[in-house]
């Protein structure tokens, strides 16, 4: 058996900003406590991370760590937070929730005369300590195809951008939008702690990335907020890069609380993002495009889209991809 730890060549690391020793962020050292205390601890997790790789083996053999990161919320799960998704050639194959100390996990790939392509996705909502990866010493192990986007897709926002209540990492719809399009991408989703910040505009638009989407509605605290954040965050990423397609999304969960309240304030949110998308126009912005989160869940079975009035089921996620993905397919065009 020969073993490979996280930053061993020829594995590679998609999706985090740092990548060294212990610290496996998706914000640098020079960011990542300068936003806000909330975004300085969950920028620790590793969500939308992956290691990727190319082998013949037939088993491939895991075992890794998770910090002391604890998401005390009962509509996650334990494998949506501190597991590892193992996917062989983009079709899924096995997971393992994680504990403290060191957890072993084999997953059993189809033997095939060719290599193939490895993708494990990484814990969304703890720290990463260490991965480890064992193959046979008679398996061969290579660096990955490169992703046919090899500019990352760029995603900022709530708890639902960042993996909330998917039920393992690689099936929220930000994975499962990238993985359709064979696209790399950051998810810079902050639970709770997305508020539009002009200093994470700025890191934003300091990335060399391919499509931006703004999903951060959720977490804006009220609809004076919003107003106040978000044309000026979309103007900070479009003075950077003129050319860049922009995404912008409203909450899916429009009537998840299912009170006249919550659908009247849902209903004033979207009318701001919708006039940031018509001041963007009007200014002769012809590359950013809106999806109205009302339509995200579909027509029938839309109260099982949500754990909670709020947090997208597996199948909230599907329907959330199943709406992004042509969008982006026709803005990367």
């Amino acid at each position: 058996m020969k073993w490979y730890s996280l930053t061993d060549a020829p594995l590679q690391i998609y999706g985090l900003a740092v990548k060294e020793g212990m610290d496996f962020f998706r914000l640098p050292y020079d960011v990542i406590d300068t936003i806000s205390p909330g975004v300085s601890g969950l920028a620790r997790c590793s969500a939308g991370g992956r290691v990727r790789f190319r082998t013949d083996a037939a088993q491939i053999h895991l075992r890794w760590m998770v910090g002391n990161l604890p998401f005390a919320a009962d509509h996650m799960g334990c494998m949506a937070k501190s597991g590892v998704d193992c996917y062989v050639d983009g079709i899924y194959r096995g997971s393992r929730a994680a504990n403290y100390n060191v957890q072993p996990f084999t997953c059993m790939v189809p033997k095939q005369k060719m290599m193939q392509d490895v993708d494990l996705y990484l814990p969304t909502y703890n720290r990463l300590i260490m991965l480890e990866i064992g193959v046979d010493d008679s398996d061969c192990v290579e660096a990955p195809r490169p992703y046919t986007i090899e500019r990352p897709i760029v995603f900022y926002g709530s708890s639902i951008t960042q993996g909330a209540s998917a039920s393992r990492p690689g099936v929220n719809y930000v994975a499962r939008a990238a993985r359709a399009l064979n696209a790399d991408f950051i998810n810079l989703g902050f639970a709770g702690n997305a508020r539009g910040e002009a200093n994470m505009a700025e890191y934003i638009a300091s990335l060399d990335m391919s499509l931006f989407v703004l999903d951060y509605d959720h977490n804006a605290p009220s609809v004076e907020h919003l107003q106040e954040t978000h044309y000026p965050f979309y103007e900070i990423i479009r003075k950077a890069q003129p050319d860049l397609p922009i995404l912008m999304l409203s909450k899916p969960d429009f009537d998840g609380r299912y009170t006249e309240v919550a659908f009247e304030e849902n209903t004033k949110r979207r009318a701001v993002i919708m006039e940031t998308l018509r001041r963007a126009q009007e200014n002769g912005d012809q590359n950013i495009r809106f999806i109205d989160g009302e339509t995200f869940f579909g027509d029938s079975d839309r109260d099982n889209c949500t754990v909670d009035g709020c947090h997208p089921t597996d199948l909230g996620f599907f329907r959330m991809a199943e709406k992004v993905i042509p969008v982006l397919t026709k803005m990367l065009k």
